[in-house]
């Protein structure tokens, strides 16, 4: 199951069934979960979790030091939930102590081939990041948010659930749940229906989202104005969602 080749830390803790490739090297503080498979010429440093059935292939790179001037080596930590699967060179580093102390990932998420997953980022659960998306240091994503091809997030900013983003997109403002933006500079370009209907949510659901779309997007409402109708329009858990996405930005969000 690990191959002679490999390095693998005495204070690294590998559940019994764990596969290790050739020329892995893994680090003290480095815990895997059971049905993992690690491939070859992988580097994994710790303090460092990863949960069960984890797929990593081969040259990446996962719980390093972040590229941060202030980071002094302090013992802040990388945690990932069960059934990730980081493909070909991804690197995906440790918090700061400056703030979370923490890059969290949740579970069942896609991080495809030279993904960058910069310090302190929190990733929620089922996403997908396409090929060379780059997410700067302290960038929150929800649940279900898929990111197009060389896609580049901004430190701090925020993703709401189920949102999506085109390849290519650079993003510098907070993106509300279920929209869908693209561009340079990244431009919201309406919900994202086709993966609403693809994850069953209801048509009510649905219209009642268009309706508040629009109340942010096109009636030249402020958004103060456009979160109170929308409150008192709707009693959706949906619109809330949508409305709390907005209301919780820091940056303001994309428009």
């Amino acid at each position: 199951m690990i191959h002679p080749t490999a390095l693998i830390d005495p204070a690294a803790c590998l559940a019994d069934d764990v596969e290790v490739g050739p020329f892995t090297v893994i680090g003290p503080d480095v815990e895997i979960g059971p049905g993992s498979h690690i491939g070859p010429h992988v580097v994994l440093k710790g303090p460092t979790v990863l949960g069960a059935r984890t797929r990593i292939f081969q040259f990446a790179s996962v719980g390093e030091d972040c590229q941060d001037k202030k980071y002094a080596g302090e013992p802040t930590r990388l945690v990932m939930g069960d059934d990730n699967v980081v493909r070909e060179g991804a690197t995906l580093h440790r918090g700061t102590a400056q703030d979370r102390g923490e890059t969290t990932i949740g579970s069942r998420n896609l991080i495809m081939a030279y993904v960058h997953v910069g310090h302190d980022c929190v990733i929620g659960n089922d996403c997908i990041l396409a090929n060379q998306v780059t997410l700067a240091g302290h960038v929150h994503l929800g649940d279900f948010v898929i990111l197009g091809g060389l896609s580049a997030i901004h430190q701090f900013c925020h993703f709401g659930d189920h949102a999506m983003a085109g390849g290519g997109s650079i993003i510098t403002k907070d993106t509300p749940a279920y929209v869908m933006i693209n561009g340079n500079p990244a431009q919201v370009h309406g919900l994202n229906l086709v993966g609403l209907k693809r994850r069953g949510f209801s048509k009510e659901a649905i219209r009642a989202l268009s309706e508040a779309y629009k109340l942010v997007y096109r009636q030249g409402l402020t958004t103060e104005q456009a979160l109170s109708q929308i409150r008192e329009r709707f009693a959706l858990p949906e619109t809330e969602a949508f409305a709390a996405s907005i209301e919780v930005s820091t940056r303001g969000i994309i428009r």
